[in-house]
């Protein structure tokens, strides 16, 4: 209803066109961002309903549904095109300019059903579960990265950031035939890293150039990503960069912090920012499916009964170590 004020409230969804579907939400993923949402540190047009990654079983199909039917189990996309900018009034949505947030821009789906256009839901293959399918949009992001970002095989990559998303993300980097870097806050988070086959995991401290040096043969990354609820400051991220090379800020769950603009000025640093994985949905699901990313090393909690304020205030005391995925199930 409005900044730390969450209320469960009774709602009616029904199929208002042919081209809609009905999904009963089985799963949904309680995450940073959702905090923020409710925490109001984004900006927010209350109320919304909270809750950006979503599976479920559909529950009824228009009569201009295609390739979808009653009982096929969906991911709920946490992206959709706003349908009022030039491209979308072209029919050309898949370059709309101003996309739209579930839970930000559109209730999200903390919510027993979901209506929506059935391109808005993306069908699940047998061989990806309803738990690993939360991360398709994680997955979608970090596809969306490493498109713009054009690296050549070899090309080091930094990311700064230790938590689920980043993981992800490096997973992301190695499929494109691309060498992580991870930079994270504490030796721990570094070693479990490297259990998880990112073998370049350095700790922010005074050892830091040091070891990018080493890694790198002493001409520093081709590119960083700075992931923004890190805890790490944005300036490490610049500082680890070559010359005329790029640094993307991501936005998934987007902090408002400052960045030191002089050091990427005197090393004619693009920038660039990716917020969502629209547009690379299917190309994530079959990822997932064919084990290019391995989810099994992420810590997840599956919870059939939560109080999801509680989870989201615990979240926003410490965005920066959100290495356990937090699942509400509610259907059994």
């Amino acid at each position: 209803m409005g900044p730390r004020s969450l209320n469960n409230q009774p709602q009616t969804e029904q199929l208002l066109s042919p081209e809609q579907v009905k999904v009963k939400v089985t799963h949904v993923l309680l995450s940073n961002f959702d905090a923020l949402c409710y925490s109001g540190e984004l900006p927010v047009n209350y109320p919304k309903t909270v809750g950006r990654f979503a599976t479920g079983i559909i529950t009824e199909c228009g009569e201009k549904v295609y390739g979808l039917a009653k009982g096929d189990k969906v991911f709920i996309k946490g992206t959709r095109p706003c349908l009022k900018c030039l491209h979308c009034k072209k029919g050309d949505t898949d370059n709309c300019e101003h996309i739209q947030i579930a839970g930000i821009d559109f209730d999200g789906f903390l919510r027993d059903f979901v209506t929506c256009d059935y391109r808005r839901v993306a069908a699940l293959p047998d061989g990806v579960d309803a738990v690993s399918a939360l991360c398709i949009e994680h997955v979608a992001f970090a596809e969306n990265i490493y498109d713009q970002l054009k690296l050549a095989p070899g090309s080091k990559v930094a990311i700064s950031g230790g938590n689920a998303l980043a993981l992800i993300v490096a997973q992301v980097a190695m499929y494109h035939k691309l060498v992580p870097i991870m930079i994270v806050g504490d030796p721990a988070c570094a070693e479990k890293l490297k259990k998880s086959g990112v073998y370049f995991s350095f700790v922010n401290d005074e050892n830091l150039s040091e070891n990018i040096a080493a890694a790198t043969s002493g001409i520093k990354c081709d590119a960083s990503v700075y992931i923004s609820a890190s805890g790490i400051s944005s300036d490490v991220a610049s500082s680890v960069l070559a010359r005329d090379k790029t640094l993307v800020l991501e936005g998934m769950a987007s902090l408002n912090y400052k960045i030191n603009s002089l050091p990427l000025l005197r090393h004619n640093t693009k920038v660039i920012c990716v917020t969502d994985g629209f547009g690379y949905t299917e190309s994530a699901i079959n990822m997932i499916l064919h084990g290019a990313i391995d989810l099994s090393g992420i810590e997840k909690q599956v919870l059939t009964e939560f109080d999801p304020a509680a989870i989201l205030k615990e979240k926003l005391s410490d965005l920066a170590h959100d290495h356990k995925l937090v699942i509400a199930k509610l259907i059994f």
